[in-house]
């Protein structure tokens, strides 16, 4: 049985889970874990999101891809229900993270090139026949 349809610039929550590629449990999930600021209920009890909550989700994604734990993400989320008067805590709690990532990124290069090293050490290796010095 479908959802009646909700207000232009809401979504249920099947719909959510279509346009961001998440299951309905793990929308479900975040939202227990208090992941997810703002979602309403209509009349009936059905969770309503808004277009703000599939840009939310892909944040949340890159947030976890990036490593940042569930906490610091409930923390943000904290900060975000708190509104505007922590944008300048939410600026800093992620600008520390873009270091974070930064040292990351510059840790899995150096990875990558000792990887591309013993890469092109096997090329050798096969290409002239025998162990390079």
């Amino acid at each position: 049985m479908a959802s009646p349809p909700v207000s232009p610039g809401f979504l249920h929550i099947g719909e959510l889970s279509r346009r961001t590629g998440r299951s309905i449990y793990t929308i479900r999930w975040y939202e227990q874990q208090k992941l997810i600021p703002g979602v309403r209920r209509d009349g009936a009890g059905r969770r309503i999101y808004r277009e703000q909550h599939v840009t939310w989700l892909d944040l949340l994604d890159r947030l976890r891809q990036s490593g940042m734990s569930i906490r610091q993400i409930r923390e943000y989320a904290q900060l975000v229900r708190r509104g505007d008067a922590t944008l300048e805590q939410r600026r800093e709690m992620l600008r520390a993270h873009r270091e974070l990532v930064d040292r990351k990124m510059t840790q899995l290069a150096a990875a990558r090139a000792v990887i591309d090293g013993k890469i092109d050490f096997y090329a050798q290796w096969l290409r002239e026949g025998k162990q390079p010095a």
